[in-house]
């Protein structure tokens, strides 16, 4: 293949994340790699924050502080600012990793510089017993750097956050007016950094292409300001802007004043898009026949999508590429003590996706009617342990989050037999349904390779309410489910909503009441409440009279057009609920508050639930389902059983006996036969150890014990023998 002229610049703007990269940048890099397209890639949010929280960059942050108007807190940060300004570069050095002794000086009280971040640690302090020193001091430093955010926000930017950056004005920006005079502004003191760094890219790269990923409403404005300084200091070089902000609220565009600061705007997908933006500056393919794209001809916006290229198969994107990003500078914060809610801000995470789209694709709240929902289309599990290989070869790291809307049990499956028998030492974390198909026994395999944490969308735990966003779930299975994962040691953190049309305030009561037993029963580990919206993507936002609700008649949108207002037939004010959801919540992920009446987290006065109290102790004592599918697969993932040869006598009788052993990391189990079953099931063994090239089907174990063991496999399977070798550990998956 013959390599193209064009160099692409792709950019994330500010802010995402500070621990890991948002992985677009490296899926498109990836891409282009595979089309001998030159590219290079920065995360400016990073590269901004690592350039402002140093000893020279504070300085300047605080020669921008008028003392004049300071609120208390921005007075007392203010005052301390000489010892923000020395401790800063060991701080940022420390939550990279870099330093890790400095742990035991900030975890006393006279090293950092406290201010109103800090008030929160007296309801903290229960956490800090079970936290190590450094993730204590991890705690510590990242409210350390709250604080000066909270300065930066009050006195230099107001539009600032470590994760947005004016969020505000990207959501339901309905019209282009807000963004449009804030762009005319002079450049606050963030943005001049910045532009600063996006300077020394351009300069040194000279791309005749920027992309520019705006994943979430808090990228808006920072992208359109790259995009406004490339096209006054290099008028040549053509933007492009996508990303899931694109793809969500930019569908039904009509202001072409956002084209003053980009040239291109792209939908779904960012692969075949950008090749034929490549082409077409190329001069190997005309504007007519771009993929997906907005420009804006003769001062209107045009929609253009008569390209003869098909979208490129999960197969064909190629390996996510990092390089190019500052992999050892990302900070690892925590910003909750929750062990599963530090999984979002604490440690760098390769990111992957395991299947386009989602599988389940129903659920009513949920844009479905988009590409990335609808297409559903998975990746091999030998593929996706290719990759993860290369990106371990690649970034040093070996941990990966699977970023899927909901991953597919069966492909977990798949994959968890994959690493295992490839010997790969990961850890991995991803988003699931709460569905049946995670037993008890695949979510120990699992958990045997690397697994640590799900997290999946239990949304109103109500089974009415369940059934009309077409779920797929009940309470009673996510709670058995939640069990299963619980039990295998993952961590389990669920999505909530509250304020979906139709729902009573009976139902937010007793939807929390079932939250409250999820956690009471140690089953879940963290959760958070979203209040519901309506989207315009969605079964409820295309068809809002079949869930009693009707929406607002406005002018029609002519930029963001993604969150719609409606009025509801019911009649419920579900906002005064907002406070004491998140109150309770915040005490029940602690261990605390169980035994609180629901009515203690509110001010104004509930309904009484209607959930007996012990409703979800009593789905968990349910007997477990022991009905197996023959096409289940038999597995093991120890060692081999150690065979051992022992003689019973019992009433003078004298039975001769196999005991097959089990020696774990943890500890040893035995499991005892009569001799004839044990020897045959130890020479049989090997068929059921992961590193065999086939897994064994259970119908054909059955089959095989059955042939040399006529009617005797019931009482073996459903007896003590067979009892005993599933706890020992061999898997039905």
């Amino acid at each position: 293949m013959v390599p193209l002229k064009t160099k692409v610049l792709l950019i994330l703007p500010p802010f995402t994340q500070l621990n890991t990269p948002y992985p677009s940048t490296a899926y498109l890099k990836g891409f282009l790699n595979t089309q001998n397209i030159q590219s290079i890639q920065c995360d400016l949010g990073l590269e901004v924050i690592l350039k402002i929280f140093t000893a020279q960059g504070l300085k300047a942050v605080f020669e921008q502080v008028h003392e004049s108007s300071l609120s208390e807190n921005a007075a007392r940060i203010y005052s301390l600012r000489e010892c923000y300004i020395q401790t800063v570069d060991e701080v940022m050095r420390f939550l990279q990793h870099k330093n890790a002794t400095l742990a035991h000086a900030i975890c006393e009280n006279d090293f950092l510089p406290r201010a109103a971040r800090f008030k929160q640690l007296e309801d903290l302090e229960w956490a800090f017993g079970t936290m190590g020193q450094q993730d204590k001091a991890r705690h510590l430093a990242t409210l350390y750097l709250d604080d000066l955010a909270d300065l930066i926000s009050e006195t230099v930017d107001p539009h600032f956050g470590f994760s947005r950056y004016a969020e505000r004005l990207g959501r339901c920006a309905n019209t282009f007016d807000e963004l449009d005079i804030e762009l005319q502004k002079d450049n606050s003191y963030i943005s001049r950094v910045m532009l600063e760094i996006l300077a020394e890219k351009m300069n040194d790269f000279q791309p005749d292409l920027v992309a520019l990923s705006v994943p979430f409403p808090g990228n808006l404005l920072g992208g359109l300001k790259c995009g406004q300084w490339i096209k006054t200091n290099y008028p040549s070089t053509r933007v492009a802007l996508g990303g899931g902000f694109a793809n969500t609220e930019l569908r039904s565009l009509h202001d072409s004043r956002v084209f003053n600061y980009v040239d291109f705007i792209t939908l779904d997908d960012g692969e075949a898009p950008v090749l034929n933006l490549v082409q077409f500056l190329e001069g190997s393919r005309s504007a007519e026949k771009l993929k997906r794209t907005f420009v804006c001809q003769g001062g209107m916006v045009t929609y253009i999508d008569a390209s003869d290229q098909k979208d490129f198969s999960q197969a064909e994107c190629g390996v996510p590429d990092y390089a190019g990003l500052k992999l050892d500078q990302y900070l690892s914060v925590i910003e909750l003590a929750n062990p599963m809610h530090s999984l979002w801000s604490n440690g760098r995470w390769n990111k992957l996706t395991l299947a386009h789209g989602c599988y389940w694709g129903k659920c009513t709240f949920c844009d479905t009617s988009l590409d990335y929902i609808k297409r559903y289309e998975q990746t091999a599990a030998p593929l996706i342990c290719d990759r993860m290989q290369h990106l371990i070869a690649q970034t040093g790291e070996i941990g990966f989050h699977f970023v899927d809307e909901a991953a597919p049990p069966g492909l977990l499956r798949d994959l968890a037999i994959e690493i295992l028998r490839r010997k790969m030492n990961v850890v991995w974390w991803t988003n699931i349904r709460f569905e049946k198909s995670f037993t008890r026994d695949l979510c120990f395999l699992l958990k045997a390779s690397g697994c640590i944490a799900m997290s999946g969308g239990l949304e109103v735990a109500s089974d009415r309410l369940l059934a009309l966003i077409d779920k797929g779930v009940t309470v009673a299975q996510v709670a058995n489910v939640c069990r299963n994962f619980s039990e295998a040691g993952i961590l389990v953190h669920a999505y909530l909503m509250y304020g979906y049309p139709t729902q009573t305030e009976q139902e937010t009561v007793d939807s929390l009441e079932m939250v409250r037993q999820l956690f009471e029963s140690g089953i879940m580990q963290s959760a958070f409440w979203h209040r519901f919206a309506m989207t315009a993507h969605s079964p409820v936002g295309m068809n809002p009279q079949k869930y009693k609700t009707q929406l607002v008649s406005s002018a029609r949108p002519t930029f963001a057009n993604n969150d719609l207002f409606y009025t509801e037939e019911v009649d419920t004010d579900h906002e005064q609920f907002s406070d004491g959801l998140k109150k309770s919540l915040f005490n029940y992920m602690r261990g605390l508050g169980f035994d609180l009446s629901l009515q203690a987290w509110f001010e104004q006065k509930i309904p009484r639930t209607k959930i007996a109290e012990n409703y979800i102790q009593e789905i968990l004592q349910q007997p477990e389902d022991l009905n197996t599918r023959p096409t289940a697969k038999l597995i093991y993932t120890g060692l081999k059983p150690q065979l051992e040869h022992t003689v019973k006598t019992k009433k003078s009788q004298t039975i001769q006996q196999a005991r097959l052993r089990f020696i774990h990391n943890q500890g040893d189990e035995s499991v005892t036969l009569d001799r004839e079953t044990g020897n045959w099931l130890y020479a049989y063994f090997d068929h059921f150890l992961i590193s065999t090239s086939n897994v064994l089907l259970f119908k054909e174990f059955k089959a095989d014990f059955e042939k040399e063991f006529p009617g005797e496999f019931e009482n073996f399977w459903l007896g003590e023998a067979g009892s005993a070798l599933r706890l020992a550990g061999l898997l039905i998956v």
